[in-house]
């Protein structure tokens, strides 16, 4: 039941995500800072993620366009130290890549680790991790829909209502910015 509904959902996005993208391709760059449309549709030009409240805020010159519950990494507090300890990191990072054919509906790969990640990684003779995504509930889901709404369930993402995913994907181009506070 999910899966074709999904599938009929991911044919409507990337249709219309390409068609926004042509119409980034062929709209002047000063228009597009200026009134922060892109085929008529309002760009986000930052992302918050408030961990403590659970909440995504998709934001444009400061002003909330978008609020989302999120669900975090299944160890949620505390700022990400190392591979497989199931936290989300804190800091600033970047979407910098988009896949939709992961094993979650759409993901969208945050620029996790930066600079500091791997220095205090070195630092602690640590592995970082690594593939932390924001991203939909799982394509082939295990547990019950209620989990997903309401649990921490993640390895160290930040996951989103499968509806809520697709708001974010069209609104959020490639490297808008992400910070992710406690």
């Amino acid at each position: 039941m999910w899966k074709n509904a999904g599938i009929a959902m991911l044919a409507a996005i990337l249709s219309t995500s390409v068609a926004a993208d042509d119409a980034s391709a062929i709209t002047d760059n000063a228009t597009v800072a200026s009134t922060g449309l892109v085929g008529g549709m309002l760009m986000a030009d930052k992302v918050v993620v408030q961990k403590s409240e659970r909440r995504l805020y998709l934001l444009r010159q400061g002003q909330v366009l978008r609020s989302y519950r999120v669900a975090l990494g299944l160890r949620p507090e505390g700022h990400k130290q190392q591979e497989g300890d199931f936290r989300t990191p804190e800091g600033e990072y970047k979407l910098i890549r988009r896949n939709p054919h992961s094993d979650f509906f759409l993901s969208m790969e945050i620029s996790y680790p930066n600079t500091s990640d791997l220095a205090r990684a070195q630092q602690h003779r640590l592995k970082p991790g690594g593939a932390i995504m924001l991203h939909g509930w799982p394509n082939v889901p295990h547990r019950t829909p209620d989990y997903y709404r309401t649990a921490d369930w993640t390895d160290g993402c930040i996951a989103v209502a499968n509806s809520d995913m697709v708001e974010i994907w069209l609104m959020t181009p490639i490297e808008t910015p992400i910070e992710i506070r406690p």
